[in-house]
């Protein structure tokens, strides 16, 4: 089993940046690679960025230059530093664990407003 717990997020107006951290706990040997998602609502949940455990990345298109997806090993934690956000960035953003056998766990979720 893989906890994760997401801090950070918040409000912030358009332009502005915000950073979310997730911490993973358990089994975290057995985690192949984490990312963030995000929910709008009335939307279907979208990968927004992932990194393996080399530190391969990639992102969504439409945030591609402005997110960073990053990782600290040691402190098994995944950060998400997103800058000039904009209005559509407004989600929960959950932290996502990719285990073997096609498992996955996620976190609660941390909310991301950004004001236009």
């Amino acid at each position: 089993q893989v906890q994760l717990v997401e801090s950070g997020g918040g409000l912030v107006q358009a332009g502005g940046s915000l950073s979310v951290s997730c911490a993973a706990s358990g089994s975290i040997f057995s985690i192949n690679a984490m990312g963030w998602f995000r929910q709008a609502p009335g939307k279907q949940r979208e990968l927004v960025a992932r990194i393996t455990t080399v530190g391969t990345t990639n992102y969504v298109d439409s945030v591609k230059g402005r997110f960073t997806i990053s990782r600290n090993n040691a402190k098994n934690t995944v950060y998400l530093q997103m800058n000039n956000l904009k209005p559509e960035d407004t989600a929960v953003y959950y932290c996502n664990a990719e285990l073997p056998g096609l498992r996955v766990s996620w976190g609660q979720g941390t909310q991301v407003t950004v004001s236009s």
